[in-house]
Formats: C-alpha cells, sequence, structure tokens
C-alpha cells in the first residue's frame, strides 16, 4: 500500500471515530414530543421516562377552549416527532394546520377508544364544518364531552394508547416503556379503588358546577354534574332562577368553578343558595394528587349537614 493510500485509509477511520460518538449521542437524545394539556404530560412522562421531552401547548392557567398556539410553539412543533391529541376544542381548528405545516408530524389521538359522553343539553364547543366536535385527527365525536383524562378508567386507555406510540417510535425501549406502564396502570388501579371508597358513603351525589368538566369523573363514581353554563355561555336570568331552585330543592350548598372560567355566574348562584364557590382544577399536571383532592372536596360538598 502506498503512503498517500494509507494516510487516506487512516483519516477515514479517524473520521469514523470522530462520527460514530456523534451519532451515539444523537441515538440518546429524547423524543421530542408535543401535547395539548398538562395531565397528558404527566401521563406521557410516566411512560416515556427520561426518553422523551414532553412540551404542553395549553400553558396553566389557559383555556383549551379559546387557545391558539404561539409562535415560539409553532417553531417548536418543526422539531417534533409525535402530537397526542386529546379532543379538546382547540384541537378542531389547529390539528389540520399543525399537520400541514409539519408533514413529519405525526398525530397520535390519545383519547381513542374510549366511550364518550354527550355535553349536558345546549352545551356545544367548537365545531368543524359539519358542526361536529373533531379532535383534528380524522376522529368526529358529535356533540360529546372533551374532558375524557377526569375519569381514572379512561386514563388507562390513554395510557395504552401513548405505550403503543411509543413502542412503534422507539421499539429498542419498548419493554421500559412497558415496565412504565405497568405500573402506571397499577396506581390508577389503586386510585379508583380509594376514591371509590371515599365517595361511596354519600348519600346526596349531585353537585353544581360552573363549566361541565366532570361528567367522566362523576360517571365513574356515580355522581352527577348540574352545570351552569349553556351553549358556553352564562344563563340568562330565566335559566339561573330554574338553577338556584333546583339547588336550594337538592340541598346543594358548593358551587365549583375552574380558574380558566368566569366565576360571575357562579358566585350569584352561591350567594342565591346561601353556600360558596370553590375552585377544582380539571387540567392540573399532578393527575393523582389532583383527583384525591377532587373527592376530597366534592365529599365535603355533598356531605348532608
Amino acid at each position: 500500500m502506498s503512503r498517500q493510500a494509507f494516510l487516506s485509509r487512516l483519516f477515514s477511520i479517524s473520521l469514523l471515530f470522530c462520527i460514530l460518538p456523534a451519532a451515539s449521542w444523537a441515538k440518546q437524545e429524547p423524543l421530542p414530543v408535543f401535547v395539548s394539556i398538562l395531565p397528558q404530560k404527566y401521563f406521557v412522562e410516566r411512560i416515556g421516562g427520561e426518553k422523551v421531552k414532553v412540551s404542553v401547548m395549553v400553558a396553566p392557567g389557559r383555556s383549551p377552549e379559546t387557545y391558539e398556539p404561539t409562535p415560539r410553539q409553532m417553531a417548536e412543533l418543526s422539531r417534533a416527532r409525535l402530537y397526542f391529541t386529546i379532543g379538546v376544542p382547540f384541537e378542531s381548528v389547529w390539528m389540520k394546520r399543525l399537520a400541514a405545516n409539519n408533514p413529519h408530524l405525526k398525530l397520535i389521538d390519545s383519547s381513542q377508544g374510549i366511550p364518550l359522553l354527550p355535553l349536558p343539553a345546549h352545551h356545544h364547543h367548537h365545531h368543524d364544518e359539519q358542526g361536529h366536535h373533531s379532535s383534528g385527527d380524522g376522529r368526529n365525536s358529535g356533540f360529546h364531552d372533551p374532558h375524557v383524562w377526569t375519569s381514572p378508567a379512561n386514563a388507562k386507555i390513554i395510557a395504552a394508547n401513548i405505550l403503543t406510540a411509543f413502542r412503534e417510535a422507539l421499539p429498542a425501549h419498548k419493554e421500559e416503556f412497558t415496565v412504565n406502564y405497568e405500573r402506571l396502570v397499577a396506581d390508577l388501579e389503586l386510585l379508583e379503588k380509594e376514591i371509590g371508597a371515599r365517595l361511596a358513603p354519600l348519600k346526596n351525589r349531585r353537585f353544581l358546577v360552573f363549566h361541565p368538566s366532570w361528567g367522566y369523573f362523576a360517571s365513574d363514581f356515580g355522581l352527577e354534574q348540574i352545570a351552569i353554563e349553556s351553549g358556553g355561555k352564562e344563563p340568562g336570568a330565566r335559566a339561573l332562577a330554574a338553577l338556584i331552585e333546583r339547588a336550594k330543592r337538592e340541598n346543594i350548598r358548593v358551587v365549583f368553578v375552574q380558574e380558566q372560567f368566569s366565576r360571575t355566574a357562579a358566585g350569584t348562584v352561591a350567594a342565591a343558595i346561601g353556600g360558596r364557590v370553590a375552585a377544582v382544577d380539571p387540567l392540573a399536571e399532578d393527575y393523582f394528587a389532583n383527583l384525591r383532592r377532587v373527592a376530597e372536596v366534592f365529599a365535603e360538598a355533598m356531605r348532608q349537614p
């Protein structure tokens, strides 16, 4: 071998060793993932662990009803590999646009397989061209309640959808993802039992909310939510009077609100029934701590004097 050929080969080998560590490092980079709301972030991180980096579209204190992505988020989406939808209203407007602008981005409906509940009468979210609520990835659900994650039973289905997506995206780590998923499901089953036991003794099983976010939670545990909001708007005088009369008749003394919505109508009802307003947040990130707290405040509110 000539000296020139030897030096050329040596250079090639040296270059290969320089490239390999960089390639190896790149493979260890967390998978960039987007979700719509904070509870999804909790589920994704429990299953994906250090193998994923999660960005949340709807920031704390913002409402998925009217949210619009920021320019910074639009830029970050260009680097994301997966987007987990959940069926919240802003998705029906934005998901098609985001998919068109980011053809490499895979949309996954994390609520796929969940039986959807109808919204309370006259309560409709943003609609697509046919007047249906859509998750933005082809799943039309009619006028259905999008707050599926408030049910621990539904959370197990969401977790299974996340697991499937990660096993396909990063097959080398599928066993790790499966172990994480199984631990999450075990925790969710314990949470179901804990909340069920906490709420089981209640005789009055109705609660009053401004925005109907707790239908799936109520369905899981044999409760009934009564919503003040109608059609995305605060009620008129006649409807408000009817709500007040019903609350008095059924001995309801607490009106539940969440920070993303006005408290004006809730405060009016609470004053009229001699009750109070209490905050519960379906969008809190710490899923387990939040649902335990919700169960506790619901139990306290529905306990007969």
